[in-house]
């Protein structure tokens, strides 16, 4: 069964080619036992990945690649859930000491996050004194955690070179574990790679020269080709077994884990809820809570603890309360504006009592997933917010959730047009004719200029 452990999706910015779906439904149609994604210094892509795994019934292993300051590249894959949040805290750690859009770290940072971690080293393409080097050093410090991935390169000197770095990691009492260090899913994205990989360093396509792969076999291979190409290596096929029956963790393992803060002692958190929320129907029905207004809430309350979201609640609501004591603007809006409990809490302006709500627009016990509980804060005085959240909670377990950054069309278009070496006028044209980043979308831009990629191995390699 064999499971292409290196794979860079489209989340590996201006490098991956591919969505993480489309290496996954690749990777099924192939026959692969599993896929490993494992993006440049982040775990951004492997949410899509799962979701298509799942799917399609095959095996996701969550990682990432870690691009060192001081050392090859080190493919890194939790061994369980404990290890996932180590890698988590590691990418963080090189992300807050970085300017944004960028990553720092070192090989003693991985060093110190290692525990329960599987890596695999990627060797540079000339098999130098200093990796040498570093590889006695790795193998010492990463005792039976590392690997060495096995690339074919094809180049003249392939097989002498993988018998080279065969017995460099056997002299280290390492092992040699097959890839191919996918950028994409199919030969045909090939061209694509290149356009990104010359958006990446400024270039046109006509300049890309050493900057671009010497040839377009960065893609998922079958499990028999990849048998082929390293039936003289049998053990370095093997080996991707021994990592799969290694790693246990999937995304399945991660739940939410809500603060304990809110609740004071004594107390569970559903009855600091049910508290709570008496008090602030009271105090929003000064005449008596209608009957139907309670009939909601004693609903509500039963399900939230039924689902075990109390907590979540409390957290909202302390952050909500502190925000009104200090005359810090805040509204809740979207789908908790059903919630008779987010009403009595203070959270959300629309009156039960005079509205038909639809809590299981909100909550259900059938979809599994916590409700989305979105309050808005005067911008102004946002800053305060965040600093109460680092005080009450811990810097440490606050974060402010990124997006990941990705081009729109029209500005896909102007980017792509500049290293096909378009004038400015034609990549005008192209922008003002695309509403939809749909497929159509490349196949447009090489219209525009077809031919351009029938570039001999020879000219790629000036």
């Amino acid at each position: 069964m064999y499971a292409e452990l290196l794979c860079q999706s489209a989340f590996s910015f201006l490098e991956g080619a591919s969505h993480p779906q489309s290496l996954v439904e690749q990777a099924q149609a192939l026959g692969h036992g599993a896929i490993g994604i494992a993006d440049r210094n982040t775990v951004a892509g492997v949410v899509r990945a799962y979701v298509a795994a799942k799917a399609a019934g095959l095996r996701l292993l969550a990682g990432s690649r870690l691009v060192l300051e001081d050392a090859p590249d080190l493919v890194c894959y939790p061994s369980d859930r404990a290890a996932w949040a180590r890698l988590c805290r590691l990418l963080s750690l090189g992300k807050a000491r970085a300017p944004k859009g960028e990553c720092r770290l070192r090989f003693e940072d991985v060093v110190a996050h290692a525990e329960g971690q599987i890596f695999i080293a990627v060797p540079p393409p000339i098999l130098d004194d200093a990796f040498t080097a570093w590889l006695r050093l790795a193998s010492a410090k990463l005792r039976g955690q590392l690997y060495v991935a096995a690339l074919r390169r094809y180049a003249p000197d392939d097989l002498a070179r993988l018998t080279a770095l065969q017995n460099l990691a056997q002299a280290n009492g390492l092992h040699l574990v097959a890839a191919n260090d996918v950028l994409y899913h199919s030969p045909a994205i090939r061209e694509l790679q290149d356009v990104l990989r010359c958006i990446r360093h400024g270039r046109t396509i006509e300049q890309g020269g050493l900057l671009l792969e010497p040839h377009g076999e960065r893609h998922l291979k079958s499990p028999a080709e990849m048998t082929r190409l390293f039936r003289k290596f049998p053990e370095a096929l093997s080996r991707q077994q021994e990592i799969l029956h290694r790693l246990h963790f999937s995304l399945d393992q991660i739940s939410y884990e809500y603060p304990d803060e809110p609740v004071p002692p004594g107390l569970t958190p559903d009855e600091h809820l049910a508290n709570l929320v008496q008090e602030g129907a009271t105090w929003r029905y000064p005449a008596g809570v209608p009957r139907k207004v309670q009939s909601l809430l004693d609903k509500e309350l039963s399900v939230i603890a039924q689902l075990a979201y109390a907590r979540y609640f409390l957290t909202v609501h302390d952050i909500v309360r502190h925000a009104r004591v200090h005359k810090i603007l805040c509204q809740g809006r979207g789908s908790a504006a059903n919630s008779a409990v987010c009403y009595a809490l203070g959270i959300t302006a629309v009156d039960p009592a005079e509205s038909d709500l639809l809590f299981e627009r909100f909550v259900s016990a059938e979809r599994g997933d916590p409700p989305d509980i979105d309050v808005d804060f005067e911008h102004e005085r946002r800053e305060e917010v965040i600093q109460y959240l680092y005080t009450r909670y811990g810097r440490h377990r606050a974060a402010i959730a990124a997006t990941v950054i990705h081009y729109r069309p029209r500005s896909a278009i102007r980017e792509v047009a500049k290293v096909l070496g378009l004038p400015d006028a034609t990549a005008a044209i192209l922008a003002a004719q695309t509403w939809n980043p749909g497929d159509e979308l490349w196949g447009r831009i090489r219209c525009a200029r077809p031919g351009w990629i029938r570039r001999s191995r020879a000219s790629n390699a000036r």
